[in-house]
C-alpha cells in the first residue's frame, strides 16, 4: 500500500511526458509567456468517457472573492447564480459559462463572473443550463433565455433596469450568448451589448479537414465534433441546423446588439469568429474584433496573469462598460 502513491506519481509523470512529446512541435507556435506547464496535460479530446470526471470537477463552488455577494436562485427548475458587487448601478449582465455544450457550470466560472460584476459594478446572473448529450438543443438556449426573461420580469426586485442588460460568454458560452442575442432580437427584447470570447458559433467547422494547425490546445477538432454532435443530437451537416443552434448560419444579422468578439489565432474557432465579426459589420452592427497572435483556446484562463491575456479580458469588459 505504501508503494501506491509512488506508482501513481510515476504513472502521472509518464503520462505527462507522453503528452508533452505529442504537442512539443505545436508548442513552438505558442509565445513563451503562454506556455503553461499544464497545457500538455489539459490537451486531450473531450469524449463521452471523460464527461463524468470533468463534470464533477466543474461543480466545485469557488468563492466569488472580495466584496461580491453570491446568491442562488431557481428559474424554471434550474439554478441561477446571482453575483452582486457593492456600490453597483442598475445595469446587469447575463453571463453564460463555457464547456463545449457538454461540460462546465456557473460554479466553475464564478471568479470570472464575479470579476466582471466587481469591475463593471453590475449584477451578474449565470444560469446552470442543461448539458448535452442528455439534453440536446434547444435545452441550453431555452435555459439561458429563461434567465434573461426572469431578469427582466424581476427587474424591480433585483434592482436593475430591464433595458440595460448585456450578454457575454466564452467558448460554448460565447456561442450561446450570440444565440441569445439573435433570439432576444427576434422576440422583441433589446440587449445593449453582446461580448463573445472565442465563441462556438458554427457546426460546419467540424466538417473541415484542414484547420491550418489550429485547435491543438484545450479544445481540439475531435472535441468539437463530439460537442456539436451531442448538442445537435446528430452529426453536423452541410445543409442546415436548427434555428439559433449554430449562430453563424443565420443569414440576416441586422439590428443585433453591438458586439465584441475576441479570439486567438491558434484557436480552432478563429475562422468562424473572424467571419462572424465581418458579417456583423457588413450588416451594420457595430462590432469590435480582437485577435491575439499565439493565443490558444482558453489561454486567458490558463495564463490569466500574462499582460496580453489581461488586456484581452479588459477589452471585453470595456465593451460592456461602454454600452451598459
Amino acid at each position: 500500500m505504501k508503494a501506491l502513491p509512488a506508482v501513481l506519481a510515476v504513472a502521472a509523470a509518464v503520462l505527462a511526458l507522453r503528452r508533452f512529446r505529442s504537442v512539443r512541435d505545436d508548442l513552438a507556435a505558442v509565445p513563451a509567456e503562454l506556455r503553461s506547464p499544464l497545457l500538455p496535460l489539459l490537451t486531450r479530446d473531450t469524449t463521452a468517457r471523460s464527461l463524468k470526471a470533468t463534470r464533477l470537477a466543474a461543480r466545485v463552488t469557488i468563492p466569488p472573492g472580495h466584496g461580491v455577494t453570491l446568491a442562488k436562485r431557481q428559474v424554471q427548475g434550474r439554478l441561477v447564480l446571482v453575483l452582486t458587487p457593492p456600490n453597483r448601478g442598475t445595469a446587469a449582465v447575463l453571463y453564460i459559462h463555457g464547456g463545449g455544450m457538454v461540460v462546465g457550470s456557473p460554479h466553475s466560472e464564478v471568479r470570472g463572473s464575479a470579476a466582471l460584476a466587481r469591475g463593471l459594478g453590475v449584477l451578474v446572473a449565470s444560469p446552470d443550463y442543461r448539458l448535452a448529450p442528455e439534453h440536446p438543443y434547444p435545452a441550453a438556449l431555452d435555459d439561458c433565455m429563461a434567465t434573461l426573461y426572469w431578469m427582466r420580469d424581476n427587474a424591480d426586485e433585483l434592482g436593475i433596469d430591464a433595458d440595460r442588460i448585456g450578454v457575454t460568454g466564452s467558448s460554448a458560452g460565447g456561442g450561446l450568448a450570440a444565440a441569445v442575442a439573435q433570439r432576444a432580437h427576434d422576440e422583441g427584447i433589446r440587449l445593449v451589448a453582446q461580448a463573445l470570447a472565442y465563441p462556438m458559433l458554427d457546426d460546419r467547422t467540424v466538417l473541415r479537414d484542414d484547420h491550418n494547425g489550429r485547435g491543438r490546445f484545450l479544445w481540439t477538432p475531435e472535441s468539437n465534433r463530439f460537442g456539436w454532435t451531442a448538442y445537435l443530437g446528430r452529426p453536423p451537416q452541410t445543409t442546415a441546423a436548427p434555428e439559433y443552434a449554430a449562430p453563424a448560419r443565420r443569414e440576416s444579422l441586422s439590428d443585433l446588439a453591438p458586439a465584441w468578439i475576441g479570439v486567438g489565432d491558434l484557436d480552432l474557432f478563429y475562422d468562424e469568429s473572424v467571419d462572424y465579426a465581418t458579417r456583423l459589420r457588413a450588416a451594420g452592427v457595430p462590432c469590435e474584433l480582437v485577435t491575439v497572435p499565439g493565443m490558444y483556446h482558453g489561454a486567458d484562463g490558463l495564463a490569466a496573469k500574462v499582460p496580453a491575456m489581461q488586456e484581452f479580458r479588459s477589452s471585453l469588459a470595456d465593451h460592456l462598460r461602454r454600452h451598459l
